[in-house]
C-alpha cells in the first residue's frame, strides 16, 4: 500500500490537504522522516511525504510549514491557479475538500482504495453532494494486502 502511495505521491508536483489532513498527515509522518525511528518499510513514504510540496486549504490556520503553503480566500480560484501552473498536477486526499472540488468539477481523477476490512464507522466519502459525478473505470490494481485500488475518470 504505502509503494503505491509513493507512485502516486510522484505523479503529482503538489498535494493538496484540507487543514485536518494536513495535521493528521504531519503528526504521523514528520516525525518519523526527521527519527528515522520507525519500520523499514515506512522509510521510503516517510521520506516522500516529507519532501513533497504541500498547499493547506484552512481558514482557521495561521501558519503552514513542513514544505507548505496556505490556500485561502476563493477554493476554485486557487486551486484553477494551481493546475494552470506547468507541470504533473496535484494529489489530494480526505473528506471535506474531496466534495468540495467535486462540487465545482475540479477533479480529473479518482482513485478509491478498498481495503478487506468492515469497519462499521467513519465518515462517508462524498456524503451530500448535491449532484452525481458518473465516472469511468481507467485502472485498477491489486495488492498483495488484499486491497483493491481503482482509478476513475469523470464521464464528461
Amino acid at each position: 500500500m504505502h509503494r503505491h502511495a509513493i507512485e502516486n505521491l510522484s505523479q503529482a508536483d503538489a498535494l493538496l490537504f484540507g487543514r485536518v489532513t494536513y495535521e493528521m498527515m504531519e503528526a504521523a509522518w514528520r516525525p518519523l522522516a526527521r527519527t528515522g525511528a520507525r519500520p523499514g518499510w515506512m522509510e521510503p513514504f516517510a521520506r516522500t511525504i516529507d519532501a513533497a510540496k504541500k498547499y493547506v486549504v484552512s481558514s482557521t490556520l495561521d501558519r503552514v510549514d513542513w514544505n507548505a503553503e496556505l490556500v485561502r480566500g476563493d477554493l476554485g480560484k486557487a486551486v484553477q491557479q494551481l493546475k494552470q501552473e506547468p507541470g504533473k498536477g496535484l494529489f489530494t486526499g480526505g473528506v471535506k475538500l474531496p466534495q468540495a472540488l467535486a462540487e465545482l468539477g475540479l477533479i480529473d481523477e479518482y482513485e478509491f482504495v478498498v481495503h478487506p476490512r468492515v469497519a462499521g464507522r467513519g465518515p462517508t466519502l462524498f456524503a451530500g453532494l448535491s449532484k452525481s459525478v458518473d465516472l469511468k473505470l481507467v485502472g485498477r490494481l491489486e495488492l498483495r494486502s488484499g486491497a483493491v485500488a481503482m482509478r476513475y475518470e469523470p464521464r464528461r
